[in-house]
């Protein structure tokens, strides 16, 4: 018989931000691996850090 493997449920998570300058809100992956920037003025909203993303915005939403 071959052992079962168990899915284990995942750490990571979507985020609901707001941009501090023009007010946009989206939706970005919580350990992103690229810069995330507004989609209406551009602005750097999150950088990435190896783990989990910096972000420089308001956090509104964590999304499950």
């Amino acid at each position: 018989m071959k052992a079962q493997k168990l899915l284990t449920a995942t750490s990571s998570k979507f985020v609901k931000i707001r941009c501090p300058k023009c007010k946009n809100e989206q939706i970005m992956f919580g350990k992103s691996s690229t810069v995330v920037s507004c989609l209406v003025c551009g602005r750097k909203l999150a950088e990435p850090t190896g783990g989990k993303s910096r972000v420089k915005a308001r956090v509104l939403e964590v999304l499950e």
